[in-house]
């Protein structure tokens, strides 16, 4: 894990008319580092996760990559800077091969008489090595991606994400209605990303999960970060106080209001 954050978040805001998502965030992800985001529905979170996909500007605030100031106007400039994003629905063309999928948009081609041609078997090498570099139990990268299970599937999306060179990615409730055994090969997944030198985000409601896999862990509430922690300094009762507005660092008027929710 690097001693230097690959991305500084600084007093990230963001408005959407009268209403404040995001107020004073400040968040620093590192390479080597799986970050769990956690938080209930309206916390701020997802809001977070777009302005640092390139899908919402912030309305205050400063993001820095490798210390340079970054601005991000579309999903295109995140990527462009290294951010991949792997959503909750995949984006997967279903009737394309494995390798097709990895390469979509971004297919090598080589040209003969001016004529472009696909370099299928470069793709398909590199696809393979890519596969076995994660451990990803796909046997062969010609096969469809729409008869594969969910694990399967979250393989194929971050091979995707390492194809485009990404330096931090970014997954939304990778195990969401993922049977017990799929989850743990994601986890594994998500745990080989970061070994490799990946910045590693995730976005997730399972705690179980998060204490599985994550090395630091940031709550959102109420459009705030409340909380940091890192995995061996706490508990999932600690981090379930948090989310819920009972631990008893929160102001008072906080935890009224959340026994009344």
């Amino acid at each position: 894990m690097s001693d230097h954050p690959f991305l500084v978040a600084q007093c990230i805001g963001k408005t959407f008319g009268a209403v404040m998502a995001l107020d004073g965030v400040d968040v620093e992800i590192r390479r080597g580092e799986v970050l769990a985001l956690l938080g209930d529905n309206g916390a701020g979170k997802s809001t977070f996760v777009k302005v640092l996909a390139g899908a919402h500007r912030q309305s205050a605030g400063e993001l820095r990559i490798e210390g340079v100031p970054t601005s991000f106007a579309s999903p295109q400039d995140a990527a462009a800077a290294g951010i991949a994003t792997i959503y909750q629905e995949l984006a997967l063309s279903e009737n394309l091969s494995v390798a097709e999928n990895v390469y979509l948009g971004r297919e090598e081609v080589r040209r003969v008489a001016g004529i472009p041609f696909l370099r299928r078997g470069a793709m398909r090498k590199r696809v393979i090595g890519l596969l076995d570099e994660l451990d990803a139990h796909i046997p062969d990268p010609d096969l469809p991606v729409g008869g594969m299970s969910g694990g399967q599937r979250q393989a194929v999306a971050i091979c995707r994400a390492l194809n485009l060179d990404a330096k931090l990615v970014i997954m939304d409730e990778p195990t969401a209605a993922l049977a017990v055994a799929e989850t743990r090969k994601v986890l594994s997944l998500v745990r080989r990303l970061a070994d490799r030198g990946c910045a590693v985000v995730l976005v997730s409601h399972n705690i179980s999960d998060v204490f599985a896999v994550a090395d630091r862990m940031v709550v959102f509430r109420r459009g705030r970060k409340i909380a940091e922690r890192r995995r061996d300094e706490t508990d999932p009762e600690e981090i379930v106080s948090f989310i819920t507005g009972a631990h008893p660092s929160l102001r008072t008027d906080e935890r009224k209001s959340a026994a009344y929710a």
